[in-house]
């Protein structure tokens, strides 16, 4: 039987590996151990006690680096792994491991364990990352490998592993296995990573108290007083922090033995599907299964799609109806007849009629609630509270950007299509009219108050999000990837943090101060030519 889930986890885990999403997830982890550790002068900071920071030795570096892994893979990672079940369903491979004399719980446990496998491989190469870092930044260059690397151990590996379990029982639930799961995951992980880090916890929390509570004893033993309480998290600096000397906290049996109760748990979490998951087997149902659902949609609905010079139609012959009533009101207005010219105009009436294919009444009621409190607010209430609710609401409509072809096989069709880039274009300018659309009352309130300054800051959000959605599902060919990329991005905004405000929500003294407008508009202008560029070059890769 080890053999078995060896084998299922290494096949598993080489399957990942080769695709390049799994490059890219490794370049995230580089990137976010630069962010973990950044310049004396820089204007953010991961770590904190009040206006102070260690000085950048190994253990200074190896905590800051571990728990901010511990805090950003266990949000990103679980988008990265959490396809695994639904892999083998899509694939057909599932009903040949059906037939097999594999067990349930065996079958969880190699997933588990791939899950396991990708998630520590990140934390892997953020662990080398810390220690070019400490030489990069050069305050101490003093290598202590125990110190450095110890908290990888005690922080990170405990959290990643329970993130691993949880997207596997995710997908084991039909209710959580599309995208309100992943909405449901970042909720729970903000609860997790705030609520985890005070005193008196279970188990600890996530492990954090310990190590605040070794930096105050070092910062009273130096006669320092600190001034605000210790901060975890990616935090705006007004001014540069002032450094003391930590050497690292030694852990307890107590702490060590929490960590390692964390394991178990997740270990029980993992298996726990293994009570009613039936591992693709129809004879073991008790009722006809149901065809997952992403976003929305049926997953295994395969779109019939009609092409000509300058229309295109979808329909889902086995899960949506074609009929119009399946579409809803909404959609059914935006039918055009394919009638000669109005290229450009149809082709966008059909790229928005397709993107907001399924999507339920209650979502246009949700909608419209926030235009109308969006309108009735006053502009520093709309800018900070509606505006960003509602460029929350649609995350998995806009997700839906440039994977449909990929995730309902029908990249062969449309690449017979004469004018692609015709079709691009009308794809984007329909993420925009949805974007403009949801934010409307917000962009009314702001037009009111005569905010220029305000409205130049919407309509660069307004150009950035579907952009970078359709950039993402164009080079990821997931709806996960934008969950995962754009859910943190909006959460430093909620909170306040306006290095990334791409939509002038945060306002100092009145005004706008988060991204300018022109560096919002100019990336949103490179991630649309991003997705211009990408068909041709994934041609030629092919020729």
């Amino acid at each position: 039987m080890t053999r078995v889930l060896s084998g299922l986890a290494v096949a598993d885990f080489k399957d990942r590996v080769r695709r390049p999403a799994y490059v890219v997830t490794l370049a995230a982890a580089v990137a976010l151990g630069y962010v973990a550790v950044p310049d004396a002068g820089a204007a953010w900071v991961i770590m904190q006690l009040g206006d102070h920071r260690g000085v950048y030795n190994s253990a200074y570096v190896g905590t800051a680096t571990a728990l901010a892994c511990g805090l950003w893979i266990s949000l990103g990672g679980f988008y990265v792994v959490r396809n695994s079940i639904e892999r083998d369903r899509r694939t057909r491979v599932g009903q040949l491991l059906a037939a097999t004399p594999v067990r349930t719980w065996a079958y969880l446990a190699g997933k588990f364990l791939s899950n396991l496998m990708v998630l520590t491989s990140m934390v892997g190469v953020l662990a080398v990352t810390a220690l070019v870092m400490q030489l990069v930044r050069g305050e101490s260059t003093a290598v202590d490998p125990i110190a450095l690397w110890q908290p990888f151990l005690l922080l990170a590996v405990p959290l990643v592993t329970l993130t691993a379990a949880c997207a596997l029982l995710f997908e084991a639930l039909p209710l959580l296995r599309g995208g309100l799961g992943n909405i449901v995951w970042f909720c729970l992980w903000a609860v997790l990573v705030t609520g985890g880090q005070g005193p008196g916890l279970p188990l600890g929390g996530i492990g954090v108290h310990s190590v605040a509570l070794s930096m105050y004893r070092d910062l009273s033993a130096q006669g320092i007083t600190v001034d605000g309480d210790f901060s975890l998290g990616l935090t705006y600096l007004e001014k540069p922090l002032r450094v003391f000397d930590w050497h690292g906290f030694t852990p307890t049996a107590g702490y060590v033995l929490a960590r390692l109760t964390f394991l178990g748990i997740a270990v029980v979490v993992a298996l726990l599907p293994a009570l009613w998951f039936r591992r693709f087997d129809p004879a073991r149902a008790t009722q006809p299964t149901e065809p997952p659902r992403q976003n929305g949609r049926a997953a295994d609905a395969v779109p019939a799609v009609y092409v000509d010079e300058a229309y295109v139609e979808e329909a889902y012959v086995d899960g949506v109806p074609r009929s119009a009533g399946g579409r809803g009101a909404a959609a059914a207005l935006l039918r055009t007849p394919p009638r000669p010219g109005r290229v450009l105009l149809r082709l966008w009436a059909g790229e928005l009629r397709i993107l907001l294919q399924g999507v339920s009444k209650w979502w246009w009621w949700g909608a419209g609630l926030w235009l109308v409190l969006g309108v009735s607010s006053p502009v520093p209430g709309t800018t900070r509270l509606m505006l960003p609710v509602s460029w929350l609401w649609p995350v998995l409509v806009w997700s839906r950007l440039g994977t449909q072809r990929h995730e309902h096989a029908v990249e062969g069709i449309l690449g017979a299509y004469p004018s692609a880039h015709r079709r691009v274009a009308a794809e984007w300018a329909a993420g925009v009219t949805l974007t403009a659309a949801v934010g409307l009352g917000p962009l009314v309130r702001l037009v009111v108050a005569g905010d220029v300054a305000g409205v130049a800051c919407w309509a660069g959000g307004a150009l950035f999000v579907p952009s970078l959605a359709l950039a993402l599902g164009t080079l990821g060919r997931t709806h996960r990837l934008f969950q995962a990329v754009y859910l943190p991005l909006w959460y430093t905004v909620a909170n306040g943090l306006p290095l990334f405000d791409y939509m002038g929500a945060i306002r100092v003294g009145g005004h706008p101060a988060g991204l300018p407008p022109a560096l919002v508009f100019t990336v949103s202008a490179v991630l649309v030519a991003v997705v211009f560029l990408t068909g041709p070059l994934r041609r030629l890769g092919r020729g």
